[in-house]
């Protein structure tokens, strides 16, 4: 009966909201509809790889631990993590995403891992949407990331982005950097003059940590080098590997984007760009799907894994769906520690990696 009460609440809603809106906010919520449909049914992953096969992980032949003794517990932001995987940011703002945030966040609470919620821009347009965000009554105790666009920044206020993180009990403020899929919208924001300054005026003023995040075309030092300066509190790469978002632009039908379906930097290229450039937290995404992959990114100098695809469809159909992937991520990554012989995350480093033969020979 509560599946059912949910999905009227998520039909009234949405039909109230539809019958009077603006041009602005109807094509927002129509097109964060099409991107999930586009990421459902259509292939809108990159050709090219993350960049991890260049790295092999070191076989431990003597591991000399219990796999069942392994620890894969993690802090970020003060906040607790049974494993260090954050699901990514996907969706908000129109009414089928109550369905997909409500499954992802009761999964990551069962779970015991963190959640960033779609860009919340939507609330500022259309405050009625703001249910198909509220997600922590379902989840009280994970680390939950608000959102909102790089490019949308010189829209609102401080005290306007303050709000919608308050109003979903966020415990940080994600600030994505879309610009090739804003290059590749026809209705996109190509003006980006300004955002490292707005950036550290909410950096400043927002009392909560803010983690600066690409969105599939890998961050580069000089460009962490400056959001550090700004006051950040992290980074997470979105490398090349995972969602290519000028793809799902070119299946909207845009033309601009058919040279940039494989634009940006290969998620492990730009992890290592960064690590070395930076002193604060990494997030790594961009095409990571595996235990494997993840160790490799954490023993490059990541902190954390974030992943999104890998979770959309799950979340399309249960929490059960998407708690057992979470769990099969664990158990490979539990695994995979067992077979470098580490107990704890804060063992792997780089240590554990050399370069593959086939990286060598090709250099």
């Amino acid at each position: 009966m509560k599946d059912k009460d949910d999905r009227d609440h998520v039909v009234s809603a949405g039909s109230r909201i539809f019958s009077n809106r603006s041009e602005e906010e109807l094509q927002t919520s129509l097109r964060k509809s099409n991107h999930i449909k586009i990421c459902l049914e259509q292939d809108v992953q990159f050709t090219k790889s993350n960049g991890f096969e260049m790295y092999e992980l070191k076989h431990a032949p003597l591991p000399e631990i219990d796999l069942f003794q392994i620890d894969t517990s993690c802090t970020f932001c003060n906040k607790k993590f049974s494993a260090p995987f954050l699901i990514e940011a996907m969706t908000g703002g129109e009414p089928e995403s109550y369905k997909i945030n409500k499954n992802l966040a009761i999964a990551a609470q069962q779970c015991g891992i963190g959640m960033g919620l779609g860009s919340q821009r939507a609330m500022l347009l259309t405050p009625e949407f703001e249910y198909t965000y509220q997600v922590r009554n379902f989840a009280p105790d994970i680390f939950l990331m608000g959102n909102i666009g790089a490019s949308q920044l010189k829209e609102f206020s401080v005290s306007e982005i303050k709000r919608i993180v308050e109003a979903v009990e966020a415990d940080a403020l994600a600030i994505h950097l879309n610009a090739t899929q804003e290059l590749c919208q026809p209705e996109g924001n190509t003006d980006w003059t300004g955002i490292l300054l707005k950036i550290k005026e909410i950096s400043a003023n927002i009392n909560l940590p803010v983690i600066v995040k690409e969105t599939g075309s890998g961050l580069t030092a000089d460009a962490v080098r400056a959001l550090e300066s700004s006051g950040i509190e992290g980074i997470d790469i979105g490398g090349a590997g995972g969602t290519s978002w000028a793809k799902v632009e070119h299946f909207r039908g845009s033309a601009a984007a058919e040279r940039f379906l494989e634009w940006g930097l290969p998620t492990a290229e730009s992890l290592v760009e960064c690590a070395h450039a930076v002193d604060i937290p990494i997030i790594a995404s961009g095409g990571i799907r595996n235990g494997i992959e993840s160790v490799k990114a954490i023993a490059l100098g990541a902190c954390l894994i974030g992943m999104a695809l890998p979770f959309l469809r799950p979340a399309t159909i249960s929490v059960q769906a998407v708690a057992d992937k979470i769990e099969s991520l664990k158990k490979e990554l539990i695994r995979t520690m067992f077979l470098i012989g580490t107990q704890h995350l804060g063992e792997i480093d780089k240590r554990k990696l050399r370069p593959s033969f086939a990286t060598i020979r090709t250099f």
